[in-house]
């Protein structure tokens, strides 16, 4: 008896919410995904997130492009830009190179983030832009209903695979630890408390991080990436793992079957910004001696 779990009523979780602070970021829009997906969960941790590290919110700016995940920006009460399909990295590179006081979060799924938009990550990683890209990963294109994507499965029936997806699915972990990104994590959408400690982490990293969240789809994925399925198959990465360590990160991020969260990678080294303050100095000294 003495591990029976104490009931939650309403009244006390909407009070802790309340008292939390993390209401006064959200917006008065209302999310309109699907019930039961796994971004409202996102949203409430960038909200945590953002309370946490104490970020005002005129100093948060989200950037979008295509996709259930690019109505993010309308859903907190911070600056957000809607871009196009693919373009989310270029627009928040553009953004924090204007104003680096600005906390700048790009937000994808994974459609948007590995197929159209695939060749702008390189480059935002080996930069290292100071930005937190947040990738939902649900395997699979939500808003033009159920096609396959970058990451779906092998063997995942849909409407552009009637007979079996045969395409080999993306690996987004290694792919962003060969690129030299200097803060990689995965997390889950079905896991708030976890998550939210993860955004907490990405956003403070300074230098590019990048967070994959796996994220269900609740109305048209019911036998791949579901609740069921996801639960069963993820685990945390273990307490010895050296986040220093990239090609341990690397064996871990391979394992794809049970899909390891926490943080995979980290480094600290000169941001975009620093390399462009070396510049404007180094030009400076120049017109300096020109004139001389």
């Amino acid at each position: 008896m003495g591990n029976l779990r104490q009931p939650v009523y309403l009244e006390e979780k909407l009070k802790q919410v309340r008292e939390s602070g993390r209401l006064d970021i959200r917006s008065k829009a209302l999310p309109t995904w699907c019930p039961g997906c796994g971004y409202f969960s996102i949203v409430d941790g960038v909200a945590m997130a953002i309370n946490k590290l104490q970020i005002s919110q005129k100093d948060v700016t989200i950037v979008s492009g295509i996709g259930c995940a690019s109505r993010f920006p309308f859903f907190l009460d911070t600056y957000g830009f809607h871009t196009l399909h693919g373009r989310t990295l270029p627009v928040a590179t553009g953004i924090k190179v204007a104003n680096d006081r600005l906390t700048v979060l790009a937000v994808g799924g994974d459609g948007d983030a590995f197929a159209i938009g695939g060749a702008h990550i390189p480059h935002a990683a080996r930069r290292n832009v100071d930005i937190t890209y947040l990738v939902f990963d649900n395997g699979i294109y939500g808003l033009t209903k159920g096609q396959t994507s970058p990451t779906s499965v092998l063997g995942f029936t849909t409407s552009t695979s009637p007979y079996k997806n045969q395409d080999q699915p993306l690996n987004p972990l290694l792919m962003m630890l060969s690129y030299g990104t200097s803060w990689v994590g995965q997390s889950y959408a079905g896991d708030p408390r976890h998550l939210s400690e993860m955004i907490t982490q990405a956003m403070a990293h300074r230098g590019f991080s990048y967070l994959h969240i796996l994220s269900p789809c609740v109305t048209f994925d019911k036998t791949s990436r579901t609740y069921i399925n996801l639960k069963a198959q993820v685990r945390w990465l273990p307490d010895d793992h050296d986040s220093s360590d990239k090609m341990a990160a690397m064996k871990y991020a391979m394992d794809t079957d049970n899909p390891p969260i926490g943080l995979f990678y980290k480094e600290s080294r000169p941001t975009l910004a620093d390399n462009l303050d070396l510049v404007i100095e180094s030009a400076r000294g120049r017109g300096a001696r020109a004139t001389v």
